[in-house]
């Protein structure tokens, strides 16, 4: 559908009133006004016109709307929710969002919507983080807030409400896609959080307010999270999670995905590596993010590797590794492994940007090693 600077009250109200119609998506939304100049006059168009455009499912679903719904009351009834509305019409509509596939036609938000040069990233996890990925959740979303990058989640437990915590205490502003009614808090105990973030930022959703968080409605809502950032980070998700479906709408949209590598032996990372597997991006500090998207300020100071943490294995592993390249079979040796658990500690070290494969098998350091109290095992 075309922009308009400015559209009219009876045309905002149809918009919306028909948006919430079931069967009629924004593809018979933008056909309606294609055919019948605006949606005012879809509203009012009869029976048999609207058969030219809808299916008797979406027909009937119209027909029936338009007998019980008055499209101006909608408007008032969505105000009094304290509820913003923003179209796909609207010069005000995000416009990274509008270039993605049938963006959604309308938005109720809370708060302030992203600015039209918003550079924004979506951090999404699984809702059981462990502490690892709390960390880097933590760690990356606050790293990325104070280079002015907005953080954009989903407010579930686990990595989305990390992220925006820490977006927020680092002064940032931070997005929270909603799969539910913006006056509808879900989980209750992030109604803090969700305060916090209108301050700042926005709670956003295309459903309308009042809509109870039905498990149905998460998966659609995860379009809008990887629609309104340039990038999509995946910092933990076990092998079915959530957060892949948002993955996947980032694929479509043809935005690019980041994985955090994650233990091999923790099923909350089986997903990310997977991922990784098939292609995504791996990450290993903000500045990867930055410079790969040309996000940094110009003379902006780097931001810090991320110090992921090992395991005992792994830290052991490390230890052996010299800035001159081992061949696997020495490290296994020297270790006291076999070939394949000495090349899979590898791996996951290669991954955290600790090692570098030489060519062959053979394994060099490539980071400063960080600093540790423990003592390595001989």
């Amino acid at each position: 559908m075309v922009v308009e600077a400015e559209i009219s009250k009876e045309e905002r109200a149809c918009l919306v009133a028909l948006s919430q119609v079931t069967h009629v998506g924004p593809v018979r939304l933008g056909r309606l006004r294609e055919y019948f100049g605006s949606l005012d006059a879809a509203w009012r168009a009869g029976e048999r016109d609207l058969r030219q455009i809808l299916d008797e499912r979406a027909l009937r679903a119209v027909l029936t709307a338009r007998a019980s719904v008055e499209p101006e009351l909608v408007l008032d009834r969505i105000a009094k929710s304290g509820a913003g509305i923003v179209t796909v019409l609207d010069d005000a509509y995000p416009r990274i969002l509008r270039e993605i596939p049938s963006p959604p036609p309308v938005l109720y938000y809370r708060g302030t919507l992203p600015d039209a040069d918003e550079r924004s990233i979506a951090i999404v996890g699984t809702r059981r983080a462990t502490s690892y990925g709390r960390e880097v959740t933590s760690r990356l979303a606050s790293e990325l807030a104070a280079a002015g990058i907005g953080i954009v989640s989903g407010l579930a437990k686990g990595i989305d409400g990390v992220a925006h915590r820490a977006a927020l205490d680092a002064g940032g502003r931070t997005f929270a896609v909603l799969g539910s009614g913006v006056d509808v808090i879900y989980p209750h105990e992030h109604r803090q959080l969700a305060e916090r973030t209108v301050e700042s930022g926005a709670l956003i959703s295309d459903y309308p307010p009042g809509t109870r968080p039905d498990a149905p409605n998460f998966p659609p809502r995860n379009r809008i999270i990887s629609g309104l950032s340039l990038a999509t980070v995946v910092v933990e998700a076990p092998a079915r999670s959530g957060a892949l479906i948002t993955v996947g709408f980032a694929a479509d949209q043809g935005r690019d995905v980041y994985a955090v590598p994650g233990s091999i032996l923790s099923p909350a990372s089986d997903g990310t590596n997977r991922l990784l597997r098939q292609g995504a991006l791996p990450l290993t500090s903000a500045t990867d993010l930055l410079e790969d998207l040309n996000l940094a300020p110009p003379g902006a100071a780097p931001a810090a590797q991320l110090e992921f943490p090992m395991t005992d294995d792994e830290r052991a592993m490390y230890a052996r590794v010299t800035s001159e390249p081992q061949h696997i079979d020495e490290l296994a040796y020297s270790a006291g492994l076999s070939i394949a658990a000495a090349s899979a500690l590898m791996t996951m070290l290669e991954l955290k940007g600790l090692v570098a494969n030489a060519g062959g098998q053979h394994f060099m350091s490539t980071a400063v090693r960080p600093k540790s109290t423990r003592q390595l095992p001989s």
